[in-house]
């Protein structure tokens, strides 16, 4: 952590799940080759997405994310979204995630896909780094805290121009059975935008229903040691909840705002959240009903 406000996550090793089905060596191979060719095909076909435009190149990228899915053997269930799925391009929106995986974006853009806010160590990530640099990502340097106001400047010009961007405001992964409060930053972006907020819950699981933590990139690890973990899962189930907008004006300012769309995903998902208490000061010679809260 290279500065105090670095958001961190306490989540590791030990919060993997255990008991998953796994493929053999074989099949894992295949998994990764397979992975690789959609990584070289999308590479080939990117100077035609700078022709087509439209419905059409949303298409075709949307099935590059999705065949991403099917490589690594993850088949993705989505919940709600219509309004979402089918509004025109040009409707600018901050869309923002739990955080679990790197599986995430992959997920998020197989449904719609957008722009994002990435940390700028993504961009040098194999296979997936190669895709969010040619969707056009907004990269956050995390260690220069001087660069977060030109950072947020141009996300809200994006927004205003009327581009989806996808946003994690965690700031990093959680293991998915914890998750972190969200930061508010690029909520303030969202609303000198003038653009709604929409909200998406994700959560993986097993084809027998049991949710997993395995999908997880958490801790130090690497990503090839997390790329070989769902790799190697059998059945993995991505479950897509896509929340109802929240529109501006909704809320009074940023704090208020990512308030919302956290409560709405943790709602989507059925966790409970409880908002941190504010500390209660003891009066010497009161008794307890009566002591005043400190505000």
């Amino acid at each position: 952590m290279s500065h105090a406000w670095m958001p961190t996550s306490p989540c590791g090793d030990g919060c993997l799940t255990e008991g998953a089905p796994t493929v053999g060596l074989p099949r894992r191979i295949l998994r990764f080759t397979a992975a690789g060719s959609v990584v070289f095909a999308a590479l080939l076909i990117a100077p035609a997405l700078l022709v087509i435009r439209g419905r059409g190149r949303e298409r075709l990228v949307r099935r590059i994310f999705r065949a991403v899915l099917r490589a690594f053997g993850v088949r993705m269930s989505v919940v709600g979204g219509a309004d979402f799925l089918a509004a025109p391009a040009g409707r600018g929106a901050l869309v923002v995630n739990n955080h679990i995986s790197w599986l995430d974006i992959i997920a998020v853009n197989a449904l719609r896909p957008m722009r994002a806010l990435a940390k700028i160590e993504i961009a040098s990530w194999p296979i997936l780094g190669t895709l969010v640099r040619r969707g056009g990502s907004i990269f956050l340097d995390r260690n220069r805290l001087r660069a977060l106001p030109d950072t947020m400047s141009e996300l809200a010009d994006s927004l205003r121009a009327g581009a989806l961007v996808n946003v994690t405001p965690e700031g990093t992964t959680w293991c998915g059975l914890a998750s972190g409060h969200f930061t508010t930053a690029t909520f303030q972006a969202a609303i000198d935008g003038g653009v709604p907020v929409r909200p998406i819950a994700l959560r993986y699981r097993l084809a027998d229903g049991r949710e997993t933590s395995q999908p997880a990139f958490i801790g130090p690890e690497s990503l090839i040691a997390s790329l070989r973990r769902v790799a190697a899962l059998r059945g993995l189930v991505l479950e897509v909840h896509v929340c109802p907008e929240i529109a501006p004006g909704r809320a009074d300012d940023r704090r208020s705002l990512a308030a919302l769309a956290e409560a709405s995903i943790h709602s989507a998902l059925g966790t409970v959240r409880i908002p941190p208490q504010r500390r209660r000061r003891v009066l010497v010679g009161r008794p307890s009903s009566a002591e005043p809260a400190v505000h």
